[in-house]
């Protein structure tokens, strides 16, 4: 059934590195044949909803774990549990119950363009793994995912309503079909978690810093100037510290500006564009040295969703596609190919059902990674008070909104931490001891082992682990470590043969960008005028038959549609308006088969009293 949905709208740095024993390897041969490591975390998806119909592709080389794989299997996928006619549609017993008390079950999703009001921040993620009781992280039941989807639509719109079910969909090789051929030639991992039951910032920040320093909430992912400070510092300082070449590739914002500087007045030279990295890993002549460790981002759309690729909803996924094939086909195409390792990963589920319960972090049987608890942020913004629970930069207010901060986020569960944000942190409250919920993993390279699925847990720290044990090991037996998480991690050898290169002559298939563009027009600001309200929008890459525009009197709507428009305009005039009211606007595009796009980001506009 075709679903439609809508988008929500400087102190000298004292770093406490560490130093950590490697546990025994399970990979073959010497990681040291390794000479490039190249992080590629795409958004906003996971396990299940990219990988679990992977067994059921048809010609795979996996089959189904029907909910549990044995550990020595390595053909087995831990995915969902159905059934597959010849037709190849889906009956699958995975299953949430809704407000009405009826189940939903896991269905194939054939629009490209998932739902972009699923909400994975800490609060809902801790709903969405056990619904009733949200501080028992001990006792992941995943059974809130489609609550949680449908307490985040309660504007009566529709539309909207009739969407929240997206929280169990999933994909199969029709709509991600590079990744299913990536995943059926060389190494995956279903056993790999988010580092965080939360939202992108505080994962990504795992990936950096081996901890977010008590971070929660999405909207701190814009940093102070110059970036956070981490007390246990982050990768990059260990780079720096001990001579090992990197380089973070960027479209619009490198995701390390979170930590070091990206503005006008000053940008870390280590922020090169994805341009760079292309001409490098090719080999081409004047473009410099392909580092050790390359941090490769995709568009995050921050300034506009017309060029976004990360795949976070509602954006097309096959974008996301071809942006991860350009990047693969350069390293495997070029002269560094037989000494690199590519990770592919996604730093957050983005609100969708995975039926694996998160396990412990693996950190030594602590709490926290670093001794901060969630929404106790600390740092060295402004050392000594920043080094004090709740003193960190951003956890009580940030850019965006004053409401939706770390401290709140965890107040939200964790109701007895508002008497005393900043006093001990209650020992039955969620913390940072579990993982998030499961993501997909992609190990690139000559050295994976062939259509092999890997049961070890891991998390994005597990990425810091391998680059550690990899560089950072000075005496070739200890490793440097940021924090307890890393140090505890495993590195993930186990995907690899480094005595073979049993995938060096693999071939890899090329992606293109999509043909017919599902991602929403983008909106522009309106110009209100005393009688009429002026629209205009950026045009849908992909060919259309027209636009609706849509108008509604609260944040969020619901909107009736007002007019639609000729494929030919991007613009149009609303003159039935009233002085003193504010209205809200979106658009759809419509192709010529009447399939309607996702609803744009809102925009509003108040009218002028005369």
């Amino acid at each position: 059934m075709r679903r439609f949905v809508v988008l929500r709208a400087v102190l000298v740095l004292t770093l406490m590195f560490g130093v950590s024993e490697l546990k025994p390897a399970f990979a073959d041969g010497d990681i040291n044949k390794v000479n490039h490591v190249i992080v590629l975390m795409q958004a906003s998806h996971s396990f299940d909803n990219y990988f679990g119909a992977l067994a059921y592709a048809p010609g795979s080389p996996y089959h189904n774990g029907n909910g549990a794989c044995d550990p020595a299997d390595h053909s087995c996928v831990d995915g969902l549990t159905c059934a597959v006619d010849g037709a190849g549609n889906f009956n699958c017993s995975n299953q949430n119950v809704g407000l009405d008390g009826n189940p939903i079950f896991s269905f194939h999703e054939s629009q490209r363009c998932g739902l972009p009001a699923l909400d994975p921040s800490w609060f809902y993620t801790h709903l969405e793994l056990n619904f009733l009781h949200p501080n028992r992280t001990s006792n992941p039941r995943n059974n809130g995912f489609l609550l949680a989807s449908e307490l985040t639509d309660q504007t009566g719109d529709p539309v909207q309503s009739a969407a929240t079910n997206e929280a169990m969909a999933f994909y199969n090789q029709r709509e991600v079909p590079f990744y299913y051929d990536l995943a059926q030639k060389f190494a995956i991992g279903d056993s790999y978690f988010a580092s965080v039951s939360g939202p992108a910032f505080p994962n990504r920040s795992y990936l950096l810093a081996a901890t977010s320093f008590g971070h929660l909430a999405a909207n701190d992912r814009f940093p102070p100037p110059g970036g956070y400070r981490p007390i246990t510092g982050t990768i990059f300082d260990l780079f720096n510290t001990n001579g090992v070449s990197w380089a973070n590739y960027f479209q619009d914002v490198p995701q390390a500006s979170r930590f070091l500087p990206f503005d006008r007045t000053s940008t870390d030279p280590h922020f090169l564009p994805l341009a760079t990295f292309l001409a490098q890993a090719a080999g081409a002549a004047g473009a410099g040295t392909l580092p050790q460790v390359s941090f490769v981002d995709p568009n995050f759309g921050l300034a506009s969703q017309a060029s976004e690729n990360d795949e976070r909803p509602p954006t097309d996924i096959q974008r996301g596609q071809a942006f991860v094939s350009q990047v693969v086909n350069a390293v495997r195409n070029g002269p560094h190919w037989q000494d690199s390792v590519i990770f592919i990963m996604y730093d957050q589920h983005g609100g969708f059902y995975d039926h694996v319960a998160p396990p412990p972090a693996l950190q030594g049987g602590a709490t926290t990674p670093d001794g901060i608890a969630p929404g106790q942020c600390a740092d060295l913004s402004d050392p000594p008070l920043s080094q004090e629970p709740g003193g960190g930069a951003e956890c009580r207010g940030n850019p965006f909104r004053m409401n939706e901060t770390s401290v709140h986020q965890a107040e939200l569960i964790c109701h007895s931490l508002a008497f005393d944000p900043t006093g001990p942190y209650p020992p039955q409250c969620a913390s940072f001891d579990y993982l998030g919920i499961r993501v997909p993993l992609l190990a690139i390279s000559p050295f994976s082992k062939p259509h092999y699925v890997s049961h070890t847990i891991g998390d994005h720290t597990s990425i810091l682990a391998f680059i550690e044990r990899r560089f950072l090991a000075p005496d070739g037996q200890n490793s440097l470590f940021l924090t307890a998480r890393d140090q505890n991690a495993n590195p993930l050898k186990a995907l690899f043969d480094f005595d073979n290169s049993p995938s060096l002559n693999t071939a890899v298939a090329q992606a293109q960008s999509p043909d017919n563009d599902c991602t929403s027009p983008t909106g522009n600001t309106p110009q209100a005028q005393q009688h009429r309200v002026l629209l205009s929008w950026t045009a849908n890459p992909s060919p259309v038959a027209a636009y609706s525009v849509y108008r509604g009197n609260t944040p969020g709507g619901p909107y009736a549609q007002i007019n639609s428009v000729p494929d030919a305009m991007t613009s149009y005039t609303d003159d039935s308006v009233l002085s003193g009211e504010t209205y809200y606007y979106v658009v759809t595009s419509v192709d010529s088969r009447g399939y309607q796009s996702n609803y744009s980001s809102e925009v509003s506009a108040t009218i002028p009293n005369p």
